[in-house]
C-alpha cells in the first residue's frame, strides 16, 4: 500500500470565531506535516489533505475535539507521492460557492442514496439524472445518461435549474458530484424551488468508484480530482488524464496538444492551482 493517505472531507455545521479556528488548525496541520487545502466558513468545513496516516488521524482527532465536529469522517485514498505542494487553510463565505442563501443544507437536503443502491435508482426511466459538476469535469467522465448543465462554475447551477427544469414535469431528480458537497447545496435549493423527489449520491462519485466493481459500474471515464493526481478511475486508482499548464484544464491522455489553448502537453503535466473542490 502506498504511504501517502489522501483524506477528502466536508461537514455542514455552524462555526464561529473562524480566525481563531484557522490559526489553530494551521498550527496542527503544520505540526503533523500535512499538505492540502481546507476551507472554513460560517456554514462548515471542506477540504482535501494528505500526509502519513497517523498524522492525518491526529488532525481529525483535533477537528472532532476542538471544532465540535464529533462525527466528522473522511474518504480515503492512497498515493505513492504527495499530491499537494503546500498547505492552505482559508476562510470563505461558503465552503462551496453557490451564492444563494436559500440553499442551506443545515435546514434540509435531498434523499441520500448509497453507492450500492445508486444503479437501481438511475436505471429508473422516470428519473432525471444530473451531473452537478462543471463542464470540464463532465467531459472526462460521468454516469451513463446523465445531463451535463454545461456550467463553468457551480454558482451557475441554480440558473440552469430555473431555465431547464420544472417541478410539475420533472418529478424525480437524481444528482451527483465528486464527493457529495455540491449535491448537498443543490438538493437543498431544489427542494425550496418546489421539486419534491430529489436524490443524491451519498459520498459522491469517489465513494461509488471505491465500492462498485467494474463489471457492475455505470460510470464512464475518469473522475477529476482537485490535486496533482488529476483524475481517478474504478477502485480510486490514478487515471491517465493530464492537465494543461497553459489553461489549467484536464485533457485526455491521447492528446498531444491541448484542444482548448493549443499548448504543447507534457507527460508529467500537473494542475496549476485549486478550483472549488468536491
Amino acid at each position: 500500500m502506498s504511504e501517502i493517505l489522501i483524506a477528502s472531507f466536508y461537514k455542514f455545521a455552524h462555526l464561529d470565531d473562524l480566525v481563531k479556528l484557522q490559526e489553530s488548525l494551521l498550527a496542527c496541520c503544520k505540526k503533523e506535516a500535512i499538505f492540502g487545502t481546507i476551507l472554513l466558513a460560517p456554514e462548515g468545513i471542506n477540504g482535501t489533505i494528505a500526509g502519513l496516516s497517523g498524522n492525518i488521524e491526529r488532525v481529525f482527532e483535533f477537528l472532532r475535539a476542538e471544532f465540535g465536529l464529533s462525527d466528522l469522517q473522511y474518504k480515503s485514498s492512497w498515493n505513492s507521492k504527495m499530491p499537494f505542494k503546500r498547505l492552505k487553510v482559508r476562510i470563505k463565505r461558503e465552503i462551496v460557492t453557490f451564492g444563494l442563501e436559500k440553499a442551506d443544507p443545515l435546514e434540509q437536503v435531498g434523499t441520500y442514496v448509497s453507492a450500492k443502491d445508486w444503479n437501481n435508482l438511475i436505471k429508473d426511466p422516470q428519473v432525471v439524472l444530473i451531473d452537478t459538476r462543471n463542464h470540464y469535469e463532465v467531459e472526462i467522465g460521468t454516469f451513463q445518461g446523465a445531463l451535463d448543465p454545461h456550467t463553468e462554475s457551480f454558482g451557475e447551477f441554480a440558473e440552469y435549474v430555473r431555465q431547464n427544469l420544472d417541478p410539475q414535469k420533472h418529478k424525480k431528480i437524481a444528482m451527483f458530484c465528486t464527493g457529495g458537497i455540491r449535491c448537498e447545496k443543490a438538493t437543498s435549493f431544489m427542494l425550496k424551488e418546489g421539486f419534491e423527489q430529489v436524490y443524491h449520491l451519498q459520498g459522491g462519485i469517489l465513494e461509488y468508484l471505491r465500492q462498485v466493481k467494474a463489471q457492475e459500474s455505470l460510470w464512464q471515464g475518469e473522475c477529476f480530482v482537485f490535486d496533482d493526481r488529476v483524475a481517478l478511475k474504478i477502485g480510486l486508482e490514478q487515471g491517465t488524464t493530464k492537465m494543461c499548464f497553459g489553461c489549467g484544464l484536464p485533457i485526455a491522455s491521447i492528446e498531444q496538444d491541448c484542444p482548448n489553448c493549443r499548448s504543447k502537453l507534457q507527460s508529467d503535466s500537473q494542475p496549476i492551482g485549486n478550483r472549488d473542490a468536491t
